[in-house]
């Protein structure tokens, strides 16, 4: 494990510990699951773009794509119990 060093305000120093306290966790512990927490969050964010983007391109190359107006009656219908066709694909270029 390495070590590193955090300058933090001082208010915010103060912040931490009170958060940590109350959550029965060191300061230390505190800062280390918020930065595990923020990590997770942002892999996640990226893993959404890079994803995003490769369906951009498929669609760019294909033209096809779902409508959303039958994509949306479809998860109201199945909230609702009620069976309907899954949407198909369509040609859109």
């Amino acid at each position: 494990m390495a070590t590193t060093s955090l300058k933090l305000p001082d208010s915010l120093k103060e912040r931490v510990a009170k958060l940590a306290e109350a959550t029965g966790k060191t300061p230390h512990a505190f800062m280390v699951d918020a930065i595990e927490q923020e990590t997770r969050r942002n892999e996640k964010y990226q893993t959404f773009v890079a994803e995003a983007e490769t369906s951009w391109q498929e669609y760019q190359k294909t033209g096809l794509a779902y409508d959303a107006d039958e994509v949306n009656a479809y998860f109201r219908a199945k909230l609702q119990g009620i069976e309907l066709p899954k949407p198909t694909l369509k040609k859109y270029k």
